[in-house]
């Protein structure tokens, strides 16, 4: 039986976890396929009911950092650059 997980967005909203949304920003970091598909199912793994997004993108982070730290920084670069992210946000503190 597969269980159901849902993500609480920083607004409150709910909405399912989509193992390939993780994936699919982990290429863009920079990730091989194969590393990036490694990430998407860690993070699935650990993923439960009600997880919290900012949750989900430290737990990415420190995947990206443990694997290369060039990816991490990828990552954060687009937070700042396209999201508007600050330092904030990757601690743990919601971006606004």
């Amino acid at each position: 039986m597969i269980e159901l997980v849902d993500v609480v967005k920083l607004d409150g909203r709910r909405e399912p976890f989509v193992r390939e949304k993780v994936t699919v920003s982990a290429l863009k970091s920079g990730a091989p396929p194969k590393e990036a598909r490694a990430i998407g199912e860690a993070i699935e793994q650990v993923a439960y009911d009600g997880i919290p997004s900012g949750e989900i993108r430290r737990r990415v982070l420190e995947q990206l950092r443990d694997r290369n730290p060039e990816w991490e920084e990828n990552w954060l670069m687009y937070d700042r650059a396209v999201k508007k992210r600050g330092v904030e946000a990757v601690a743990g503190v919601p971006a606004l």
